[in-house]
């Protein structure tokens, strides 16, 4: 009945892509599940580059983050059905990326080299965050400094445990609740804060002079 019910949402009106789009991710799990194929397009095209990005910057190699991501969706097709659909999708999909990160991270002889592309806040507790980034009022002048400021930045993530630049990347980029990477990285609330606590204070040691 249910599948019944789904199949007949998305087959009138607008097209079936246009309908999906506009559903949030637990309606589109629930069209896939019922044998709409294309649900399965909508949920690859909202979460690749966000797990693209997520994943090359905990692994700090592009070509193999990109294969990663197709592995992540390979496992999700096949595995949706587990899904426990009482928790959020893109709580589920991240633990894959991170599993998936964590695995290639212990197959390496050696350290990898994290870049981060930006450092933009993406935090609702303003209150919790000790430094920022960046700032869109800059002006043209400020470049150079915050060019360097960003290598700065960089570099130490770069020489972050990979547990403590996890925990950074989950928060501080992708914008997670510390329940969701809590979750993602099979953590208690306690760990989470505490490694992320460490990161920041790390950066803090050697931003804090370039800082007005």
């Amino acid at each position: 009945m249910a599948e019944f019910a789904t199949k007949r949402a998305f087959g009138t009106g607008a097209s079936i892509r246009e309908q999906l789009r506009a559903q949030d991710d637990s309606v589109v799990v629930e069209a896939f599940l019922a044998g709409e194929e294309r649900a399965f397009q909508e949920l690859v095209e909202r979460y690749q580059t966000r797990l693209l990005n997520f994943i090359y910057r905990t692994i700090g190699d592009r070509e193999r983050a990109e294969d990663l991501v197709q592995e992540v969706f390979i496992r999700v097709h096949r595995h949706i059905h587990r899904f426990d659909r009482s928790k959020k999708f893109s709580t589920w999909v991240y633990t894959i990326a991170s599993n998936l990160a964590k695995n290639e991270l212990r197959n390496r002889s050696r350290n990898p080299l994290v870049l981060f592309q930006t450092m933009k806040g993406t935090r609702a507790e303003d209150d919790d965050r000790p430094l920022q980034f960046e700032d869109s009022q800059s002006r043209p002048d400020d470049m150079y400094r915050k060019r360097h400021l960003r290598a700065l930045v960089e570099e130490t993530v770069a020489q972050l445990p990979e547990h403590h630049r996890e925990v950074f990347v989950l928060r501080e980029i992708e914008g997670k609740s510390y329940e969701e990477i809590a979750e993602i990285t099979d953590c208690n609330l306690g760990t989470v804060k505490s490694r992320l606590n460490r990161a920041r204070n790390a950066f803090a040691s050697i931003i804090e002079p370039w800082l007005d």
